[in-house]
């Protein structure tokens, strides 16, 4: 996916993009001083958006021409810090694809391949015709 393709905030994040399918996406994300807290390792809200950008752009694959999706819920557990300059590789895997809803997982790993956090978010669908 090219970068022009992407929303702002995305693009403003770095978010590389690697893999999109409805089964399953990748990006990366190189952790750069300005994504960074005062301990030097990448921001829990950097941490939070790369797994949410993740889980939209997953559940927008399964929808039709015209479908849309809102994070209404989102769980993030961390596990270890990814400091400046390491890359942060993000997976996510949808769990549930229901009629209404989707519930997705995006496992985020350092370059070392420990993992750094799991975000679980539930995201609403939207149909064509219905008012948001």
């Amino acid at each position: 996916m090219a970068v022009a393709d992407l929303p702002p905030f995305t693009q403003l994040l770095g978010v590389n993009v690697l893999h999109r399918s409805p089964e399953r996406s990748e990006a990366e994300l190189i952790v750069r001083e300005e994504l960074c807290n005062r301990r030097g390792v990448l921001h829990g809200g950097a941490v939070m958006a790369l797994g949410d950008t993740l889980g939209g752009m997953t559940a927008i694959m399964s929808l039709p021409v015209g479908g849309r999706t809102a994070t209404i819920e989102s769980k993030t557990n961390f596990f270890a810090a990814v400091p400046k300059g390491d890359t942060a590789h993000a997976v996510c895997i949808p769990l549930h694809r229901g009629r209404t809803t989707m519930v997705l997982e995006t496992r985020i790993t350092r370059g070392d391949g420990k993992l750094a956090a799991i975000v679980t978010q539930t995201q609403l669908i939207f149909g064509q015709n219905e008012k948001e």
